[in-house]
C-alpha cells in the first residue's frame, strides 16, 4: 500500500525519506505531503526550496523524537503557510496523502501540486485540488522546475494572499483514521468543525436517503427520496469528546479517555441507549449547532465535560444538556486524585441515569481505585493509539496495554483493550491471524476473570470464535453471555450481524446490522457490515450500494470501501464505473484482484489474466480467499477450491463464504457441500 511519507502511520518512517537535511524546528513555511516511494524527489523539493531560504517541514525528519506521528502532521500542517503536494499515481493511491490535503483544504492553506506523472485523479483529489496551482513536471526534472515551484510558493506567502495564522504549536487536534480501516479504515473524519459545516454535514449526509450514481459526485448530488427522520428516544443519550484544559494543553489523550470510559459505564444502563463513541467523538464538545449533533446521532441529550490536569490531581466537569433546546438538565465538578477517577466516571454515569430518572439495579457501582496513575496514564493514551486505526497504532496500543497490565495486574479494562487491538490486527492482517487471535483469546479470558460482569470481553471472544475458529455454537453462547450482562452495543450487534451472517440468516443478520448502524449512525463498519455481509450475501444489491456509499460518505478513506463498491457495481453489470472503483484502492485493498474480475466479465482475458498474477504475487498470503474468489468468478472451480482450502488453512475471511455472490459458480460443485461441512455450516 502506497504510503505517504508526510503522514505515513502504518510502518513509521518512509523508505528513502530525506534523512541528511538539518531537522527544521518552528513554524515552517511549506509543508512536503508526498507517497514514501517518492521520498526521491520530495528530498529534491526540500532542497530547491530551502536553498531559496524557505523552511520546509518534512516526515520523518521534522518529526520530534517520541511524539505521536500522526500528532506531528496535525501540528506541522496547522503550522504550515502553503503546502507542496508531489502528485503521483502513489500519492493518488495514498489515504494517508489524501488525509493531508484534506486537512489542508479544511485549514484553507494554499497547495502547490507539483505533477510528477499522468496518474488519474479521483474525485476527491479533483475537488481538493480545484485551485491549485499546477506545476507540471514531465521530462525536465525537479532540479530545472525548482525556480518556478520557489516562485509560486513565495507568492503564496506574500502578504494580502490569503493564508491564515500559524496555530500555535500547543494548540492542535489530532484527526481520526475509521479507516478502516479503517477495513479498514477505518475512520478518517475531522473532530473539528464549524458549526455552518455541522448543519450542511448532518442534512446532506444523515437525514437524506438515496445518493447519486457512481457517474455523479456524491457531494454534488441531489438526493431522490428525502426519508423520514427516526424516532429519537427520549432515553438515549450521546457522550461528546470531554476538551483538554491542561495548562499546557497536552492531556488531549487524557480528556477522551475519561470520556470514552464515562461511554462505557452509561453502556452498562439498562433502559438507556447510548450512541457509540466512533459516532459520537467526531463532534466537536463544544458544538454550538446541538439540535444537528443530537438529530445526526439519534441522541436528545447530549453529555459535555472538560479535563484539567495538573500533576496528579484532576478536575472533571460535566453537564448533560437537552439536544432539542440546549438547556442543561444536570451539571456538576469534580475534583479528585489521578487513582480515584474511575469512582468520577462512576458518580458521573449514576448522576445522569438519576436525571434521567432511570432506575440504576447495578452496572454503575463503584470501583476500586486504580494501584498507580501510571497504569491510568498507559491505558488512557493506549485508547487513544487505537483511535489512529492503523497498523502502527494497534502495535502501539498493544505495548501501552500491556505496560497498564503489568503495573496494575487486576485493571481489567486494560485486559479488554489488549483483547480489542490484538483482534484487529489479526482481523485486518497486520498480525497473523493465529497470532493476533490467539493473543486476543488470551487477553479476553484474563479480562472475563478480572471483571466477570463486563460483557465486552464475551462479544471479542465470538469475534474470536467466528472470524477465527468458525465455531459457531461458541460464538453464539459468547454473545448470549454478553447480552445477558448488560444491553447490547454496537459491536455486539455487528459480531452477532457477522455470525447470522455466516449462517446465511439474512433476516437476523439484517435486523442486527441495522442496531448497530442506529447505535452508531456515524459508524463507517457498521455500514460496510450491512453491505458485505447482509445486503450482498442476500442478493439485494441496490441496498448494498447505497450502504457501502453511505460509508464511503462517512469516511472517504473507508478501508476498502472502494473494492466493495466496485464489487456490487460489477455484479450490476455496469463495469466501467467498477475498474474506476476497483482503481481507487490500493493492491494491497482490492485493486488487482477487482481489476481481475472486471476485465474477465468485460471479455479481456489476457488483462485479467496479467491482474491476477500480479495479485498472486501481492496477495497470496495475506488474501487466499480473495483469490479464490476472482477464479470461482472467471468458472475456474479447481483453482478456487485450491485456494479456499489455503484461505481455510490462514482462517482468512472464512465467515463470508455461504454468501459471497462471487462463489456462486461453485454450488452446484460436491466439493463445495464438502466445505460447508469442514466449516460446520448448514447447506
Amino acid at each position: 500500500m502506497a504510503e505517504s511519507g508526510g503522514g505515513k502511520e502504518a510502518t513509521g518512517a518512509a523508505p528513502g525519506a530525506p534523512e541528511d537535511l538539518g531537522a527544521q524546528s518552528g513554524t515552517s513555511d511549506v509543508f512536503i505531503s508526498y507517497a514514501s516511494q517518492d521520498a526521491a524527489v520530495a528530498d529534491a523539493v526540500v532542497r530547491s526550496l530551502e536553498r531559496a531560504g524557505l523552511k520546509c517541514w518534512i516526515a520523518p525528519r521534522d518529526v520530534v523524537p517520541g511524539a505521536l506521528y500522526a500528532d506531528e502532521i496535525v501540528r506541522a500542517i496547522n503550522e504550515s503557510k502553503v503546502v507542496v503536494l508531489v502528485l503521483s499515481e502513489q500519492a493518488v493511491a495514498s489515504p494517508h496523502v489524501g488525509k493531508e490535503i484534506e486537512r489542508a483544504s479544511s485549514k484553507r492553506r494554499r497547495i502547490v501540486a507539483l505533477r510528477i506523472d499522468s496518474a488519474a485523479l479521483t474525485r476527491a483529489f479533483e475537488y481538493f485540488l480545484s485551485e491549485s496551482q499546477w506545476i507540471d513536471v514531465g521530462s525536465a526534472g525537479i532540479e530545472a522546475m525548482g525556480a518556478k515551484l520557489v516562485d509560486a510558493v513565495r507568492r503564496h506567502l506574500a502578504p494580502g494572499s490569503d493564508v491564515e495564522p500559524a496555530v500555535p504549536s500547543d494548540r492542535h487536534t489530532l484527526d481520526r483514521k475509521s479507516a478502516t480501516p479503517q477495513p479498514r479504515w477505518i475512520l478518517i473524519v475531522s473532530v473539528a468543525v464549524l458549526a455552518m459545516a455541522l448543519a450542511y454535514f448532518v442534512v446532506e449526509k444523515f437525514w437524506l436517503s438515496k445518493h447519486a450514481t457512481s457517474e455523479r459526485p456524491i457531494a454534488a448530488a441531489a438526493p431522490a427520496v428525502a426519508a423520514a427522520a427516526p424516532a429519537i428516544s427520549e432515553k438515549s443519550i450521546a457522550v461528546l469528546p470531554f476538551v483538554d484544559m491542561s495548562e499546557k494543553k497536552d492531556q488531549e489523550y487524557f480528556a477522551r479517555g475519561i470520556a470514552e470510559e464515562i461511554l462505557n459505564r452509561l453502556a452498562k444502563v439498562p433502559g438507556l441507549k447510548v450512541v457509540g463513541r466512533t459516532s459520537s467523538f467526531q463532534f466537536n464538545a463544544k458544538s454550538t449547532d446541538l439540535t444537528g449533533v443530537g438529530a445526526a446521532l439519534g441522541a436528545s441529550y447530549l453529555l459535555e465535560g472538560s479535563v484539567h490536569r495538573d500533576g496528579n490531581r484532576v478536575r472533571v466537569t460535566a453537564q448533560l444538556v437537552e439536544a432539542r433546546t440546549g438547556s442543561q438538565r444536570w451539571s456538576d465538578r469534580f475534583d479528585s486524585d489521578v487513582i480515584d477517577v474511575l469512582g468520577v466516571q462512576d458518580s458521573i454515569a449514576a448522576a445522569i441515569a438519576r436525571a434521567l430518572q432511570i432506575v440504576v439495579e447495578g452496572g454503575t457501582e463503584h470501583r476500586s481505585s486504580i494501584k498507580s496513575p501510571e497504569a491510568l496514564d498507559a491505558y488512557l493514551r493506549g485508547l487513544q493509539s487505537v483511535d489512529r486505526n492503523t497498523q502502527e497504532g494497534l502495535e502501539i496500543a498493544v505495548a501501552y496495554f500491556q505496560q497498564a497490565l503489568s503495573l496494575d495486574p487486576t485493571f481489567a479494562p486494560a485486559a479488554i483493550g489488549l483483547a480489542r487491538a490484538y483482534s484487529f490486527l489479526g482481523s485486518w492482517g497486520w498480525l497473523p491471524p493465529r497470532v493476533g487471535f490467539e493473543h486476543a483469546r488470551e487477553a479476553a479470558r484474563l479480562a472475563q476473570q478480572l471483571d466477570p460482569k463486563s460483557p465486552l470481553p464475551h462479544v471479542y471472544i465470538a469475534l474470536i470464535h467466528v472470524q477465527y475458529d468458525c465455531d459457531w455454537v461458541g460464538a453464539d453462547r459468547e454473545l448470549q453471555q454478553a447480552f445477558a450482562l448488560g444491553p447490547r452495543d454496537s459491536v455486539g450487534a455487528q459480531v452477532g450481524s457477522f455470525l447470522a451472517a455466516a449462517l446465511g440468516h439474512w433476516d437476523d443478520a439484517k435486523q442486527l446490522g441495522v442496531e448497530a448502524v442506529a447505535l452508531d449512525p456515524l459508524n463507517a463498519d457498521a455500514y460496510g457490515t450491512l453491505e458485505l455481509l447482509v445486503y450482498l450475501g442476500s442478493g439485494q444489491l441496490a441496498e448494498a450500494e447505497q450502504s457501502i456509499r453511505r460509508a464511503l460518505q462517512i469516511e472517504p478513506h473507508y478501508g476498502a470501501g472502494h473494492y466493495f463498491l466496485g464489487e456490487v457495481l460489477m455484479l450490476q453489470g455496469r463495469y466501467d464505473a467498477a475498474l474506476a472503483e476497483f482503481r481507487n484502492e490500493t493492491p494491497d485493498d482490492g485493486e488487482l484482484v477487482g481489476s481481475a474480475m472486471v476485465h474477465f466479465v468485460a471479455g479481456r482475458k489476457a488483462e485479467s489474466d496479467a491482474k491476477l498474477a500480479e495479485a498472486i504475487r501481492v496477495n497470496a498470503t495475506d488474501w487466499p480467499y480473495g483469490i479464490a474468489g476472482v477464479y470461482a468468478f472467471r468458472g475456474e472451480k479447481d483453482r478456487a477450491f485450491e485456494w479456499l482450502d489455503r484461505a481455510y488453512e490462514a482462517r482468512d475471511h472464512l465467515y463470508m463464504f455461504k454468501g459471497d455472490p462471487l462463489l456462486k459458480n461453485l454450488k452446484g460443485d460436491p466439493r463445495y457441500k464438502a466445505f460447508l461441512r469442514k466449516m460446520n455450516l448448514p447447506e
